[in-house]
């Protein structure tokens, strides 16, 4: 069974993000989300809330691929939990030169820990490259449109949070 691995703290989950899980679905037969604590990007949701987010948002892509998605948190390395989940592939999502200078290090490091485990980089689909979910929080909270950006549900969750 081929397993890959799709990290990110999802805060919230994008279009992009959904863009890239539906690509990935037709390299591996389990796509599991992993969903980092990552204290230092002090997330608006909290943990408990993004796996529910992710969860929700994945089940109809399941569904449409006929894969198996797994949302599972975690707080460790990324290639210890690629280890704990049994993935032989990262998979990351690219946006702009920028990502790949500090994927392309992020690559480096994870190799000299584990040669076993590749990295597989996914350009963003070009109508949502611009997407980060830094820059939709910014827009939600100055009181901007971000349903070209999220779901319904995404944004609803997000408006309400704001308030």
């Amino acid at each position: 069974m081929r397993i890959g691995l799709y990290p990110g703290t999802f805060d919230p989950i994008t279009l992009g993000h959904v863009d890239i899980i539906e690509r990935a679905m037709a390299l591996v037969d389990r796509l599991v989300i992993g969903v980092a604590v990552n204290k230092d990007k002090r997330p608006l949701f909290d943990l408990d809330e993004r796996v529910a987010m992710v969860t929700r948002e994945c089940a109809s892509i399941a569904e449409k691929t006929g894969g198996e998605i797994l949302v599972h948190p975690f707080d460790n390395l990324l290639i210890h939990c690629a280890r704990d989940v049994g993935a032989g592939v990262i998979i990351r999502g690219l946006r702009a030169v920028a990502d790949f200078e500090y994927e392309f290090q992020m690559v480096g490091m994870n190799r000299a820990m584990d040669a076993s485990i590749e990295t597989v980089f996914m350009m963003a689909d070009a109508q949502r490259q611009a997407i980060a979910s830094r820059l939709v929080k910014e827009i939600a909270r100055l009181g901007g449109d971000v349903s070209r950006f999220v779901t319904d549900d995404v944004r609803t969750e997000l408006l309400e949070r704001l308030r």
